[in-house]
């Protein structure tokens, strides 16, 4: 169980050490015959079921530890990528997506991918360097004066948008949109705490790199705006 990177890579291991032989042997048979059969992505869609096979057995075998679920998750979403990208499989053929839309699974997967953001932005926040711009001493590169936390944290939120943008259908990727917005609003809430702290201060350090932060993260939302 704590090993699925095991069979996912054997399988995309046997997807490509075959390529040469079902393009070169078997797709000029079938094309003689006049089918439209790509004997490669046939190949690689019957894999992919035993994959889901596979997947359907152990996950609620690991639903309830964290750290073997998020291991599962990492990989498939490795392995998807890999089998889009390099092998060419097509969007609407069976994916491990499907298994992980199911409604026990999904809803695990937000619940963990929230627990991680929010341990995430206590340790950004927390950080010695939370309010310090990584390019300070650049000047051409560092316009806006972003703090450090304001830079992870939409980092964070464009990370967890990679991992759910595959999803199969509308309404799994609107939850995950919604989990994005929730953690807007909490990242909200701790700068107004933190700026409530700094208000006698208001021209100081920090209160200025809170404003910073705070114009970041709008411009950067208004430019993902057109982001479907």
């Amino acid at each position: 169980l704590n090993k699925p990177e095991w069979y996912l890579t054997q399988v995309l291991m046997w997807i490509g050490n075959h390529s040469k032989f079902l393009d070169d042997k078997i797709q000029p048979i079938l094309d003689k015959a006049g089918s439209s059969v790509n004997a490669g992505l046939e190949f690689s869609r019957a894999l992919v079921m035993l994959i889901l096979e596979k997947l359907a057995a152990d996950i609620p075998c690991l639903l309830y530890d964290d750290a073997l679920f998020c291991h599962l998750v990492d990989e498939v979403l490795l392995f998807e990528r890999e089998l889009y990208n390099v092998h060419g499989y097509l969007s609407s053929f069976p994916s491990c997506m499907h298994i992980l839309s199911e409604e026990s699974c999904f809803q695990r997967w937000l619940t963990v991918e929230k627990k991680f953001a929010l341990q995430k932005m206590d340790s950004m926040l927390s950080s010695e360097a939370a309010w310090i711009s990584q390019y300070k001493d650049i000047t051409d590169v560092d316009e806006m004066k972003v703090p450090d936390c304001a830079e992870t944290f939409m980092t964070l939120l464009l990370v967890i948008t990679d991992r759910y943008k595959n999803l199969p259908t509308a309404s799994r990727k609107l939850q995950f949109l919604g989990l994005q917005k929730e953690l807007v609003d909490d990242f909200r809430i701790r700068l107004t705490q933190v700026m409530k702290e700094e208000t006698r201060a208001s021209l100081g350090f920090r209160y200025c790199a809170i404003l910073n932060a705070v114009n970041y993260i709008a411009t950067v939302l208004a430019d993902w705006a057109d982001n479907v």
